[in-house]
């Protein structure tokens, strides 16, 4: 996989009370070198990766040259990949026993690895989804260390819907003769919205079936060529386990949050709701935090923060152009950029 780096963690501990020795850590990074610019930790979603930046990359309108987060010399963007995901191609580093995983585990795992990387403060962490879950176990973990905190389409804790869906998906992946293409079929109507489908097929019917039966049956089956079952199960097992408060409540633990929370929600979202993300936000400000709301607005429910990126550019930009319009940063890291180069 080109560009993939590894680290190798020595040793990682289970919230089930098991532990993993020499487990193999795979990321990628874009921009500076690691050590010469401020970091942005990037988390992917529940079928991503660490390939956000580039020509490929899931997420390049936001993370690269000239984009909101900005990796000429301002910003070092990492990504790690969820041990287990499949994006190294070994078959060897893929998780079988999926439930004795949480989200807080790979919450632990990534600052594992930022440290091992020499990595002990975070300008932001950012993620989508499962991933934005994941940013809300990081920031619950280590209060003090993140800077700017950005879950995005996603909340602090699975509610019972989540759950119930996860739930389904569950049975699908061990009961269905295609499983990954049938529970794809499933997730997609989580993602997207009865208004999105009406308005893109029109009830369109297409040789021997309806159009939109034609667009789920070729994102399953090109999720199939692309994921590994294993890894399907772990991340599904993944979504239903995020809980920053499962060992007490969100006031308290959200009290121990230095960093600016910028939440941001999608109107139509089927999945995380924006209505609970508004709470959320309540909460939040009621507890003292500093804490902001943004919202996307779409048709396309879930999946609008991988669509609407120009809107999601916009809202997250004030909180990176700060600190690239800062004088004093930009000499910094123009200094630090040359010195890559040289």
């Amino acid at each position: 996989m080109k560009n993939l780096l590894k680290i190798i963690i020595p040793q990682w501990d289970l919230q089930s009370g098991k532990t993993l020795t020499d487990v193999v850590l795979s990321y990628q990074f874009f921009g500076p070198v690691i050590g010469t610019a401020p970091v942005v930790l990037v988390n992917h979603a529940l079928t991503g990766n660490s390939n956000v930046g580039g020509n490929n990359g899931w997420w390049k309108t936001l993370v690269g040259e000239e984009k909101t987060i900005y990796t000429n010399y301002f910003f070092t963007v990492i990504a790690f990949n969820i041990p287990g995901n499949g994006f190294d191609d070994d078959a060897d580093n893929l998780i079988y026993n999926y439930k004795d995983f949480t989200a807080k585990d790979v919450a632990r795992i990534f600052w594992l690895g930022l440290i091992q990387l020499g990595i002990s403060q975070l300008h932001t962490v950012i993620g989508g989804s499962l991933g934005g879950g994941i940013a809300w176990e990081m920031a619950a973990l280590e209060p003090k260390r993140v800077a700017n905190l950005i879950p995005v389409a996603t909340d602090w804790k699975a509610t019972d819907w989540v759950i119930a869906n996860t739930l389904v998906q569950d049975r699908i992946l061990n009961n269905s003769v295609n499983p990954i293409t049938d529970a794809r079929l499933h997730a997609m109507l989580l993602y997207r919205t009865p208004q999105s489908l009406q308005d893109r097929f029109n009830n369109a019917f297409i040789n021997d079936a309806f159009a939109v039966e034609h667009w789920l049956n070729r994102h399953g089956e090109n999720l199939a060529e692309r994921f590994a079952l294993p890894s399907y199960k772990l991340m599904n097992q993944l979504l239903k386990t995020i809980n920053i408060a499962a060992d007490g409540s969100f006031e308290a633990v959200a009290k121990t949050i230095t960093a600016a929370i910028h939440l941001v929600a999608v109107d139509t979202d089927l999945l995380f709701t924006a209505e609970k993300t508004r709470k959320t936000y309540e909460l939040l400000k009621q507890n003292g935090n500093e804490a902001y709301y943004h919202e996307i607005k779409s048709v396309h429910g879930h999946d609008a923060f991988l669509i609407e990126w120009e809107q999601l550019a916009e809202l997250l930009a004030p909180v990176f152009q700060s600190d690239k319009n800062s004088k004093n940063f930009t000499k910094t890291h123009k200094e630090g950029a040359r010195k890559q180069k040289a």
